[in-house]
């Protein structure tokens, strides 16, 4: 149960970050980043304050309970301490889990849903069929929302030449090539001939099979083999998580200036943004994370989208 927050009401949220830090960071690592948002990082864990106006919000992660416990028992004296003019009311919420995390509310999945372009038969009747082929793993469908930002991502950017690691059944290689500008062509990677046997019947039915190229293989094989220039214009990467930090860095090194790669993801569940999941795929996926955002070769932003989105432009 590795996270905790608390909404402290307050009028003076910045004073006590600036408190916290400045006290604290005498033992342990600090940083008060320009926005004023404050980062205490303890060996147990990490907690976060972020001052609004009439209010002071904490955030607290760690490995185990027992460190977030820690953490929180330190953070709440000291903050209770510094509040000599006023009396705070510091409560946390329940321990929980990132994989407990709701990130998309049902309620607001459904308003989105319906408030966007509706699909087309092709892809409605392709949800349908990928639902009844794949079972379960018919989550790994974007959903139509996101599909639609693909196919305006790639209309906005005028891209001729695409690319796609992680094909399924084929609804997101739809939504790229039908943004393609006049003579575009996708490139889509995948290991599948199972799943990408739908896939090429719906390309058909949706009228863009002449635009997709379908490599079956690993993917990273896929795009080592291409020319080492900058050449693509958009790309989306949606597969193999492990492997995520190795497709990025093969296509960003192809990207021409002004081009776009897509990330989806990102939040691997909620499971990214808790430090008790340590698998191979979160470790890599945060690893990532964090090389984006700091990458100088491009500027990026992550939105909230269904599993968290990483749009990534080249400078």
């Amino acid at each position: 149960m590795p996270y905790t927050t608390a909404h402290v009401a307050t009028a003076r949220p910045s004073r006590y970050i600036k408190q916290l830090l400045s006290h604290m960071g005498k033992k342990i690592p600090a940083e008060l980043a320009g926005d004023s948002r404050g980062t205490l990082t303890f060996a147990q864990g990490t907690c976060v304050f972020t001052p609004s106006r009439g209010h002071l919000d904490m955030i607290i992660t760690a490995v185990d309970a027992e460190g977030l416990a820690t953490v929180q028992d330190v953070v709440t004296s000291h903050l209770v301490r510094f509040a000599t003019q006023e009396e705070l009311k510091v409560e946390w919420t329940e321990p929980a889990a990132g994989d407990s995390m709701n990130i998309v509310h049902p309620v607001a999945s459904d308003y989105v849903l319906t408030h966007c372009t509706p699909a087309d038969d092709v892809l409605q009747e392709l949800v349908v069929r990928t639902r009844e082929a794949t079972g379960d793993a018919s989550g790994m469908q974007v959903s139509h929302d996101e599909g639609a930002f693909l196919t305006m991502l790639v209309r906005m950017v005028g891209a001729r030449r695409a690319v796609e690691v992680g094909v399924f059944t084929g609804y997101s290689s739809i939504c790229i090539a039908r943004g393609l500008a006049e003579g575009g062509r996708l490139l889509a990677c995948d290991v599948s001939d199972e799943w990408t046997t739908i896939a090429r019947e719906y390309w058909e039915r949706a009228g863009v099979a002449d635009r997709i190229d379908l490599e079956i293989g690993p993917a990273i094989d896929t795009l080592r083999a291409l020319p080492d220039e900058p050449s693509i214009d958009i790309a989306f990467i949606d597969a193999d998580k492990v492997n995520y930090p190795a497709y990025y860095e093969e296509i960003v090194r192809r990207l021409r200036p002004g081009g776009l790669v897509v990330l989806d993801n990102v939040f691997l569940g909620a499971r990214v943004f808790d430090p008790a999941f340590q698998e191979e795929h979160h470790i890599e996926m945060r690893r990532l994370n964090d090389l984006i955002a700091r990458d100088e070769r491009v500027e990026s932003v992550m939105l909230p989208v269904r599993d968290g989105v990483t749009l990534a432009r080249k400078r």
